[in-house]
């Protein structure tokens, strides 16, 4: 993976459309967007101390008697205390094939959804009958009915909730879902719209395979799941039978691909299931590109990085942390809420951007009126703005 060429990114190559930055008008810093009600996330009930799964990891991935000292490195770099498993660590040794390892997806995954799910209508002051989008994201397993439809009859979703089931946007998908829930509620504002992310990524790990990104991706992921409800209008869903909504608002979105990099993150997809692609090359693609893309969206909202209180960015590893704050210029202790989920739950893929909401929730809610930017990068290789005022 270390010998594979970084892409060359053309920024500024003749298109035959106007650029997004000459294309839109700006958004005036005080328009009102969708609000966001509620976030909860739900972890499985297997947590390890990062030392603990070390070994039983390398047992899966490694032969009898190989060099373990990769293996310990990229334990002890990773920046991850704890971890969260959809199984006790024990019983991956007998998942055998891909379908036995989607099974258990499918089964922890639909619990741990209506955990997180049942636990964000709750604090929204809501029923699963005032479900009008269902927005669900998930790049660990597949299912076909998808788990959003399966759980709309076990927890009693409204026969008519629209539902939009994602795959393929991995750790983007948090953002991403949470820019198509505000796409969605800004053209029906009497709405409520509920983004479920499940991210089961123990499920993944490659027996038997010992390279470098089966191995970090064995060393840095988690399992978890979380829901966020957003209502328009007021923050009351237009149906004026709660107290309005009194989180941030999402004010505005931004979606970017980088040309020439779908080989950096990703599936290989086989006969075992979903084998980890993870280019070395990304954080130098993140400190090359990304700052100046988030800059320049800020910029048509009259707004610079100095302006965001509140960074709410995907935990992608301490690589990729370090290039986002490099990229920024933001103060050592900017990314500290991201630093904090890693350490707790690991990357959680999708998941991670919400419980990192979560936590700066539940700290101290932002004071009112301040700006806060929620951030992911995911396959494509793509990114996610995602712009919030409390």
């Amino acid at each position: 993976m270390d010998d594979m060429r970084v892409p060359v990114i053309v920024e500024h190559a003749p298109a035959p459309f106007a650029p997004p930055s000459a294309a839109r008008r700006p958004t005036p810093p005080s328009a009102a967007g969708p609000r966001i009600a509620a976030v909860r996330c739900a972890l499985p009930p297997h947590r390890y101390a990062q030392d603990e799964l070390t070994g039983p990891i390398g047992d899966l991935c490694l032969p009898s008697g190989a060099d373990r000292a990769l293996l310990h490195r990229v334990h002890a770099s990773a920046g991850v205390r704890t971890r969260h498993l959809a199984l006790p660590i024990e019983r991956y040794a007998r998942l055998g094939d891909f379908g036995r390892s989607n099974d258990a997806w499918i089964e922890a995954g639909l619990d741990l959804g209506e955990e997180a799910l049942s636990g964000a209508l709750r604090e929204a002051g809501l029923t699963p009958a005032d479900v009008d989008l269902l927005v669900f994201a998930s790049i660990t397993g597949v299912a076909t009915p998808s788990l959003d439809a399966r759980l709309a009859g076990r927890m009693g979703l409204r026969p008519d909730v629209k539902r939009l089931p994602l795959f393929g946007l991995g750790c983007v998908a948090g953002a991403a879902g949470l820019a198509r829930v505000h796409d969605h509620l800004r053209g029906h504002p009497d709405d409520t719209a509920v983004l479920l992310t499940v991210e089961l990524c123990s499920l993944t790990l490659q027996r038997g395979d010992g390279s470098r990104a089966n191995l970090v991706a064995g060393a840095l992921f988690g399992d978890g799941a979380a829901a966020l409800v957003a209502r328009g209008g007021d923050g009351s869903g237009g149906s004026g039978t709660v107290e309005p909504a009194t989180g941030p608002r999402v004010v505005a979105t931004r979606s970017h691909l980088y040309p020439g990099t779908e080989q950096l993150l990703g599936w290989e997809i086989g006969a075992t299931g979903f084998r980890v692609v993870i280019d070395a090359g990304v954080p130098d693609i993140v400190r090359g590109h990304f700052g100046r893309h988030l800059r320049a969206f800020l910029a048509e909202h009259e707004l610079t990085v100095d302006d965001i209180g509140t960074w709410i960015c995907h935990p992608g590893g301490p690589r990729i942390l370090s290039a986002v704050s490099e990229s920024l210029g933001l103060s050592d202790d900017a990314l500290d809420s991201s630093r904090r989920s890693l350490a707790a739950v690991g990357n959680m893929s999708s998941v991670s951007v919400l419980h990192i909401l979560e936590g700066v929730r539940a700290r101290r809610e932002p004071e009112p009126g301040t700006w806060g930017l929620l951030l992911a990068m995911g396959p494509g290789f793509c990114s996610e703005l995602v712009l919030l005022r409390w």
